[in-house]
């Protein structure tokens, strides 16, 4: 059980504050609704970029790291398709040091035209060794325009090409910082050891004077009548020929969601997997195969990957996985299975919860997707799951003609 205060400043900074007096950390968590799908238009990577930025400095701390090491913490911080998180975690006595450094680069970010150029070639090299110079690392630049053609989860979070992550200008960036890093775009959590008053002053004290912006931040709509299945072809440098299928599926927020993220594991988890029993040991047409879910926000994934043995056809192998899916909507899952599913899905989220920078993390992500208390309660969204679920989610989701898929053929 997660209990929590959450408060809101004059400004419009929402802050969620949870107490824990056994242990001897604290952690300070900010969160912007600023993910990559609020890239203008062919300046994919601009959000990702952005975030390599907010360690640029400020006149008051021209290294953020540096007092971050003196006070005994750490920081990193990640850019999705939907938000930036930002976090740092020490010793709870060093809380106002680190409340402090985040809002003065929430409040005086600088950004020269050196560090931005910079910054710019270190994303560009990364796009390269991460994706392009890596097997199948480029499968989500082909993958996501060809079912997102009217929904900016059209191009990757680290950029869709390297000229578009070129063409983004320093004022681009500082536009971005305008928009997307203010106050009222902004959740800050706070999880550890602290006292509860003096640290509603601190943040008083270092946020309240950051000025709120007008500027609407625009919601994004995926419509299913426009999607429209296909099946690509594209070939690089790979050791096997693999497959990767995707259907559309309903958003973080959906009771969907948990339905789906346990059909995904009861289809790949381990060895008891159907998947693995199936394809990999008995009938050996695949090599490796997986299943999993995007969980994206306006709308989410549900992808089957997987590599073909030699000699296998993607027929083959295609023809394998639909007796796999025929089987599940006709019920065919013993109770036992099921509650495996239900009690690792349960475990998992309840250790995702055990540290105090999770807990930090958990508190503002949830706020950002419109409701805290479901912190609390996906347990039980898991445990309340029945057979009849997974065989109406399989029938509802995992249609042939819902299926795009990208064959990955060696050159």
């Amino acid at each position: 059980m997660v209990k929590y205060e959450r408060f809101e400043l004059s400004n419009g900074l929402k802050v969620l504050l949870h107490q824990d007096g056994l242990t001897p950390l604290v952690a300070v968590n900010l969160l912007f609704k600023a993910g990559s799908k609020f890239d203008p238009r062919k300046k994919s990577g601009l959000a990702h970029l952005f975030e390599h930025l907010m360690f640029s400095g400020t006149r008051a701390v021209p290294d953020f790291d540096e007092p971050i090491q003196m006070a005994g913490a750490e920081n990193n911080a990640f850019t999705n398709s939907d938000y930036a998180n930002y976090y740092s975690y020490g010793p709870y006595q060093n809380l106002e040091t680190l409340l402090w450094l985040e809002a003065d680069r929430l409040k005086h970010l600088r950004v020269n035209k050196k560090e931005f150029r910079t910054q710019q070639k270190v994303v560009i090299e990364e796009l390269h060794e991460s994706c392009f110079n890596v097997p199948y690392g480029d499968i989500w630049h082909h993958l996501l325009p060809s079912i997102y053609e009217f929904h900016p989860y059209q191009w990757p979070t680290i950029g869709l090409t390297e000229s578009e992550i070129a063409s983004i200008t320093l004022e681009d960036i500082h536009q971005f910082y305008k928009d997307y890093y203010n106050v009222s775009n902004c959740i800050l959590s706070i999880a550890g050891n602290f006292d509860l008053e003096k640290t509603k002053t601190l943040v008083e004290q270092y946020f309240s004077d950051a000025p709120p912006n007008q500027t609407n931040v625009p919601d994004f709509i995926f419509d299913q009548k426009e999607y429209t299945a296909k099946e690509l072809t594209v070939s690089g440098d790979v050791p096997v020929p693999a497959f990767f299928v995707a259907y559309p599926m309903p958003s973080r927020i959906s009771a969907d969601y948990y339905k789906l993220d346990l059909v995904s594991d009861l289809l790949s988890m381990g060895r008891s997997s159907l998947f693995y029993k199936s394809l990999i040991k008995e009938t050996q047409v695949l090599s490796y195969a997986d299943a999993y879910i995007t969980g994206t926000h306006d709308t989410g994934l549900f992808i089957i990957e997987g590599k073909l043995s030699e000699g296998v056809t993607f027929a083959t192998a295609r023809s394998e996985i639909s007796k796999i899916i025929d089987q599940l909507v006709q019920d065919n899952i013993e109770e036992r299975v099921m509650q495996k599913l239900k009690n690792g899905l349960e475990s998992s989220v309840v250790f995702s919860e055990i540290s105090t920078l999770s807990k930090a993390m958990n508190l503002a992500y949830f706020e950002l997707i419109g409701d805290v208390d479901p912190i609390n309660t996906e347990p039980e969204n898991y445990r309340k799951i029945q057979r009849e679920d997974i065989s109406k989610m399989v029938g509802d989701y995992l249609r042939s003609e819902l299926a795009t898929t990208i064959l990955y053929l060696p050159k």
